[in-house]
C-alpha cells in the first residue's frame, strides 16, 4: 500500500445542494491524476 492520499466516505454540501456524496478513492505514489471541469468550477481551490 503506497498511497499518498486515501479518502473515505467524503460528503460535501453547499447550502441545500449536495455536491459530493460518499466518494472514496486512493491516490498511489507515482501516479498521475487530473481534475476535469468547466472554467470557474473551482478545480484549483
Amino acid at each position: 500500500m503506497n498511497n499518498i492520499l486515501s479518502v473515505r466516505n467524503l460528503n460535501f454540501s453547499y447550502g441545500n445542494n449536495k455536491i459530493i456524496n460518499n466518494i472514496s478513492f486512493d491516490i498511489k505514489k507515482g501516479s498521475f491524476i487530473s481534475i476535469l471541469g468547466p472554467n470557474g468550477a473551482g478545480k484549483s481551490t
